[in-house]
C-alpha cells in the first residue's frame, strides 16, 4: 500500500492588532544562538523527500522511579532514511528521560522485524499497563497491518507484540480510558486524489480492548470513502474521535464523534459542526482533566490554526481562531490549564484553558525548527517542559521555562481579518447518540 505523503505548509498567521500585545520573548537558547529576540527560526520546507523516511511517530509513558518512557520509530540511530529500493526500515526504538535530563538515555530497539513499523502510537491506562501500536509492513498478509502489544510498566511483557489490530489496517492511533485502550485506524486505500496525488484512506474504525489488550469490540466510526488519518484522546469515561474527510483536491474537512468503549456508541454533533478545512494531517486531540474538557487544535487551509474545547456531551464550549499554524503531527502536550504546541513558525505556544474560554498566554522561540514527523512535550515539575522533536539527523530535544511565555500576535508575514479573530463561548446545541455499528 503507498505510503501517505504529507507536505508541510509553512504559512503563519497574524491576528488583529487590538487583540494582543505584540511583543514576542525569545527562549534563552535562542538567544544563546544570537537569534533577534523577535525572529523565528522558520519550519525547514518539505519537498518530495519526505522527512518521516528517516523517523516517524513518538509517544511517552511513564515508567519506573519517577522517569519517562519515550518511543519512537526509526531508521536507525542515527537513522539513515529509505532503503536503496524505496522501503522504509524502520523499527520502534525506546528510550529513558529523567526530570533535568538534556536528552533521552539508554536508548535501544524495543521492537526489530523487516519492514517498517511505523509511526508507533502509546497509551497507559490506570494500572500503568503500556499499548504500543503502529503500522507493520512485516508478513503482513494485506501488505500493511495495524500491529500493538501491551506491556507492563517495566515493559514485561503482558501481550506482546506481534498482535493484530486489523490485517490492513494503517495510520492507528491509541489512547487509554480508564483500564481499557482505544485503537483508532483506517483501513483500505483508495488510489488518486489527497496530497500529491497518492490516494487516501477508505474509512475510520475503532477496537476497544481490556487492560491487557483482549478485544471487547469493533466500531465503525467512519464507513464512507476518503476519511482517513484518525486521532484519539481519552478521558475517564469517553474518547474523543477526530477525522479528515478529504475534500479535492488538497485539503479536509474535520469531523468529531464521541465514543463510549463500554458499549460502542457513538455522539455525534447534530446538526454537523461548522465546515472546518484543515491542512491533512496538521491537526491533534487531548483531554484535560483540571477543566474536564477535549482540546482539538487544526491548522486551516488557510494557513492559520483554531482550537476548541468540546464537554462530555460533544458541545463545543469555546473557541480561539486566528493562531499560528501548529505543527502536523505533533501532540498537545497538557498540565493543569495549559496547553502547549509547537508552531510552523519555529516557536512553542502556549494556550490557557478555561471550561468556556481559551487564551493564547505565550510564545517562546525554539532553539531549532521543529521536525514534522512527530514532537511530544513531557512535563515537568513547576514551569517546565521537555520538547522532543523528530527529525532526519535524529532526536532534538529543548528544554523551555513555560514562565517566559509572552503573549503575542505572530510576528511573522501575514494578516489576519478581524472577524476571524475570535475568543468566544459556544453555546451548547443539541446532539444525538447513535448507536456504534459493528463490523
Amino acid at each position: 500500500m503507498p505510503k501517505k505523503i504529507v507536505i508541510a505548509r509553512s504559512s503563519a498567521a497574524a491576528c488583529a492588532a487590538g487583540l494582543f500585545a505584540a511583543a514576542v520573548a525569545s527562549s534563552v537558547a535562542a538567544r544563546a544562538q544570537g537569534a533577534a529576540p523577535d525572529a523565528a527560526v522558520a519550519a525547514p520546507a518539505q519537498s518530495a523527500d519526505d522527512e518521516r523516511r528517516f523517523m516517524h511517530g513518538i509517544g511517552t509513558a511513564g515508567a519506573p522511579a519517577g522517569k519517562t518512557w519515550v518511543f519512537f520509530s526509526s531508521s536507525g540511530l542515527p537513522p539513515r532514511g529509505a532503503n536503496r529500493d524505496g522501503s522504509w526500515p524502520h523499527d520502534v526504538y525506546v528510550g529513558e528521560w529523567s526530570s533535568g535530563d538534556p536528552h533521552l538515555a539508554r536508548m535501544r530497539i524495543f521492537i526489530r522485524r523487516p519492514e517498517a513499523q511505523e509511526p508507533v502510537s502509546v497509551a497507559q491506562n490506570t494500572r500503568g499497563n503500556i499499548f504500543v501500536t503502529f503500522e507493520d509492513g512485516w508478513d503482513a498478509p494485506r501488505s500493511i497491518s495495524q500491529r500493538y502489544g501491551v506491556y507492563r510498566k517495566n515493559l514485561t511483557p503482558i501481550r506482546p507484540y506481534p498482535q493484530d489490530v486489523r490485517s490492513g489496517g494503517h495510520s492507528g492511533h491509541v489512547a487509554a480510558i480508564g483500564e481499557q485502550f482505544v485503537v483508532v485506524y483506517s483501513e483500505g486505500w483508495l488510489e488518486g486524489g489527497g496530497l500529491n496525488d497518492k490516494g487516501t484512506g477508505d474509512g475510520v474504525y475503532a477496537s476497544v480492548y481490556d487492560g491487557r489488550g483482549r478485544l471487547l469490540r469493533h466500531v465503525a466510526v467512519a464507513v464512507h470513502a476518503r476519511q482517513d488519518w484518525p486521532v484519539i484522546a481519552g478521558s475517564a469515561r469517553s474518547a474523543l474521535v477526530v477525522w479528515q474527510k478529504y475534500i479535492p483536491p488538497t485539503s479536509a474537512m474535520l469531523e468529531y464523534a464521541l465514543l463510549d468503549p463500554s458499549t460502542g456508541k457513538l455522539t455525534r454533533p447534530a446538526p454537523p459542526i461548522d465546515p472546518l478545512r484543515a491542512q491533512d494531517y496538521a491537526y491533534a486531540a487531548a483531554y484535560v482533566p483540571a477543566i474536564d474538557r477535549f482540546m482539538v487544535v487544526a491548522t486551516r487551509d488557510s494557513g492559520r490554526a483554531v482550537a476548541f474545547l468540546i464537554d462530555g456531551a460533544g458541545g463545543r464550549t469555546a473557541e480561539l481562531d486566528c493562531l499560528p499554524a501548529v505543527m502536523r503531527e505533533s501532540d498537545i502536550t497538557v498540565d493543569g490549564q495549559a496547553a502547549y504546541l509547537p508552531t510552523q513558525d519555529g516557536r512553542l505556544m502556549t494556550l490557557a484553558l478555561q471550561g468556556d474560554s481559551i487564551t493564547l498566554r505565550g510564545m517562546q522561540q525554539a532553539p531549532f525548527a521543529w521536525g514534522s514527523a512527530g514532537i511530544t512535550g513531557i512535563v515537568s515539575g513547576t514551569a517546565a517542559l521537555h520538547v522532543v522533536s523528530l527529525s532526519r539527523d535524529g532526536l532534538r530535544e529543548a528544554d523551555f521555562d513555560t514562565r517566559n511565555g509572552v503573549a503575542a500576535a505572530p510576528t511573522t508575514s501575514g494578516s489576519c481579518p478581524r472577524r476571524n479573530c475570535t475568543r468566544r463561548a459556544i453555546r451548547r446545541r443539541k446532539f444525538v447518540i447513535k448507536p456504534g455499528q459493528r463490523r
